[in-house]
């Protein structure tokens, strides 16, 4: 015998794009199993939709409360989308959102460590909640091709189809009243993704070039970028090309060896890399990198 659904038995907890677009593409069809809305901010990120949210619950008359003001949850399920704090909820009754192929990429930034690494595939994991992050039984999962170069921005839109998938087999199926079956991970193939500040957003010069690409495409916007170090002023990197590589005789990555149209060929460990759009930031302002008032320029970590 199928159980009806129940309205209003969901508490959402959403943040950045990920969220408003998760939110944006679900409400039509699944409105009735939506209670309140826990919106969170990330001041690490341009945009962190925070705003938008807002807004969105708002013009749809969805009940909504700031991450900072919220006591608990009161309705028989949680569900969190690109949410980075604990949740104090039933762990059969939590329902999480993760931005890679669990059991690899466990943890956190996990599509920003995986561009990084240039991984052939990105996608989403709707898990059960679990005592350690991101171990939970696996509900649903759903995964995207890619190729490189890729900016983080676009590899957001492409995992947002991802989420949408995922989505509407698990709120599809709660509509329902049927039970959420699960598979629990595969421990021997468990990876786990590190957290990221600003000093890891600092370019080594000893990588190859095109690992240096992937980075500076990996934290651009929304984030706020890779930089590099120029006379102790921090200049951020916004896009890059690499290019051919020479027999130098004496390498000594982060110097600039060729000036392409106005713009620095960079030697790195392997390869090397053309700045093509960047600025300088100093004393709290940002100034423009280009174009160039002279031509020796060493870069540093």
């Amino acid at each position: 015998m199928v159980n009806f659904f129940k309205k209003n038995s969901i508490t959402l907890f959403l943040m950045t794009e990920k969220g408003y677009e998760f939110l944006r593409k679900t409400i039509d069809d699944y409105r009735e199993l939506f209670a309140t809305v826990v919106i969170g901010s990330d001041q690490s990120l341009h945009n962190d939709y925070e705003s938008d949210l807002i807004n969105f619950c708002q013009d749809n008359n969805l009940p909504f409360i700031k991450r900072a003001d919220f006591k608990r949850v009161e309705t028989e399920y949680a569900l969190a989308v690109s949410w980075r704090w604990l949740i104090d909820h039933p762990q059969d009754k939590l329902i999480v959102f993760h931005d890679s192929l669990l059991p690899t990429y466990r943890g956190f930034a996990p599509l920003v460590n995986a561009l990084i690494n240039g991984e052939a595939q990105v996608g989403v994991s709707a898990i059960f909640g679990a005592s350690d992050f991101d171990t939970g039984a696996i509900i649903a999962q759903s995964k995207s091709s890619i190729r490189y170069p890729i900016k983080i921005a676009e590899a957001i839109v492409c995992i947002n189809r991802n989420y949408l998938e995922c989505a509407n087999y698990v709120l599809s199926t709660l509509l329902e009243g049927l039970p959420l079956v699960a598979t629990p991970q595969d421990e021997s193939k468990a990876t786990y993704s590190v957290w990221r500040d600003e000093e890891d957003y600092k370019i080594d010069w000893t990588k190859s070039a095109s690992e240096i690409r992937r980075m500076i495409d990996a934290v651009g916007y929304p984030y706020l970028g890779a930089f590099t170090w120029l006379d102790g002023k921090k200049i951020r990197i916004f896009d890059g090309e690499e290019t051919v590589d020479v027999k130098i005789e004496n390498r000594q990555c982060g110097k600039a060896l060729f000036i392409d149209a106005g713009k620095p060929i960079v030697i790195c460990g392997q390869g090397m890399l053309k700045i093509t759009e960047a600025h300088i930031e100093h004393d709290g302002k940002i100034e423009p990198f280009f174009p160039l008032t002279r031509y020796r320029l060493r870069f540093t970590n």
